[in-house]
Order: C-alpha cells, then sequence, then structure tokens
C-alpha cells in the first residue's frame, strides 16, 4: 500500500461537505497547518471537526470559520477565537463543550475500537442531560460515545514511508491519539523519511493507524500567547 501523496490538496481530496473531522493539536502547536490551508481553498461546506480547540481568529480552524465551513464545533476549550465566540452567540455555530479528559478518552475509545467509557466528569451537571449514568462501587459515572470520526488530520516532526510517526513534544498531546481513531487518517509531516530509518523505540503512533502521509511545508508554527518579562534594569 502506498502511502505517500505528493500535498496537502492530494491528501484531502475525498474530504466532502458533511464528514466529521478530527484535528489535531492543541492551541496552535502541532496542528496540521497545510491540510488545513488546502481545506480552507476548497471550501467544504457543513463540516463537524473535533478539535482540543477552534484556533484564533486568523489561523488555524479560526480560517475555516470565518469562511463558515464548520457546522459543529466539538472542543474543550474555545476562548482564543472572537469569531467562534459570533457565531456561537447568533446561533450560526453548534458547540459541543466537552471537559478535555473526557475528549481525550473518547478519542482512545474509538482507536481502541470501544463504543462508549463511563467517567465521572460531568455527572450532575448540564453535560449530563439526556446521557445514561450508572453506578460503580457506589459512585456514579456518565456515559460518553467514542468519537465516530470520516478523517483524523494529524500533524508529526517526522514520519516514514509506511506511516510510522513521531511527534514532539506538546504536539504529542491529542494527534497520537486522534491518528488511532479516524476511519481515515491522513498525516502531514516536517521530514518524510524513507522506511526502515526511524529508530523503532522513538515511534509514537504505528504506520497501521496512517492511510495518506506526506511532507508539509511553509510552517509557521505561532505562540498562541507570548508573555516575556521586562528587562531589568542594569
Amino acid at each position: 500500500m502506498n502511502k505517500v501523496v505528493a500535498n496537502a490538496e492530494e491528501a484531502i481530496k475525498d474530504i466532502k461537505d458533511g464528514s466529521t473531522l478530527m484535528l489535531g493539536g492543541f492551541g496552535l502547536c502541532g496542528i496540521p497547518e497545510n491540510c488545513i490551508g488546502a481545506l480552507v481553498n476548497k471550501e467544504v461546506k457543513n463540516l463537524t471537526c473535533i478539535s482540543n480547540n477552534a484556533g484564533v481568529d486568523d489561523f488555524g480552524i479560526g480560517l475555516m470559520l470565518q469562511k463558515r465551513m464548520v457546522k459543529k464545533m466539538i472542543s474543550s476549550y474555545v476562548g482564543e477565537n472572537a469569531e467562534f465566540e459570533r457565531q456561537l452567540l447568533s446561533g450560526e455555530l453548534e458547540v459541543e463543550l466537552i471537559p478535555q479528559g473526557t475528549l481525550a478518552t473518547r478519542c482512545l475509545a474509538a482507536g481502541y475500537g470501544m463504543p462508549a467509557i463511563f467517567t465521572p466528569a460531568g455527572v450532575g451537571t448540564e453535560v449530563a442531560q439526556g446521557k445514561e449514568t450508572r453506578v460503580f462501587n457506589g459512585k456514579e459515572y456518565l456515559m460518553e460515545y467514542a468519537f465516530d470520526a470520516d478523517f483524523a488530520i494529524v500533524k508529526a516532526w517526522k514520519g516514514d514511508t509506511a506511516g510510522n510517526l513521531i511527534f514532539r513534544m506538546t504536539a504529542r498531546n491529542f494527534n497520537p491519539m486522534m491518528a488511532m481513531a479516524g476511519k481515515i487518517t491522513i498525516a502531514e509531516v516536517e521530514e518524510l523519511v524513507p522506511e526502515g530509518e526511524l529508530d523503532p523505540d522513538q515511534i509514537h503512533t504505528p504506520g497501521i493507524y496512517v492511510h495518506r502521509i506526506f511532507q508539509g511545508n511553509n510552517y509557521e508554527k505561532r505562540i498562541e500567547q507570548r508573555t516575556v518579562r521586562k528587562k531589568a534594569d542594569a
């Protein structure tokens, strides 16, 4: 199976209107910049996006929100995007806010082939309305379904032609578990090497989970919020 494709445009060519996408990354770290750009150019509509966050106004998923490409956003943290807030308050955008641990575990459940999980997070709150709960050892747990995503789109530091991936630092947060969970997983990497060049002990995502891979380019790697100390007086 040849997993290598030429570029982002080829990688996302069969993503259609109404698809459900997982998009890896944490804040603006480790997001699939090239694939997001290709989706924006393609102007796919009515997408359901599962991501830890919604980007910022002019970067990441924020670019998709600007073009009204997203019908529903399933996220944990959305506090850095004014356009997201505007669409939410105006009723243009459906939003499901999920505790971060629940978001991560629902991704893992999908990757492991589990239909659902039980978690104490959200019990007794609005999150639990209309959902099944069960008691285990005297404690109440909320049932949450595993995600059902058509595509998982992730970004790695390095990968090989067999689809094996290595992530760096914070980019390991949601990318590996989302790579396991999509029906089709697309990986963009900063460096693509021949099969066999990666140290097996360093691989975070085995190639069996990855269907398409390409070497990206022109990564901005923005910092979401930059905080610096004032220079001390001499």
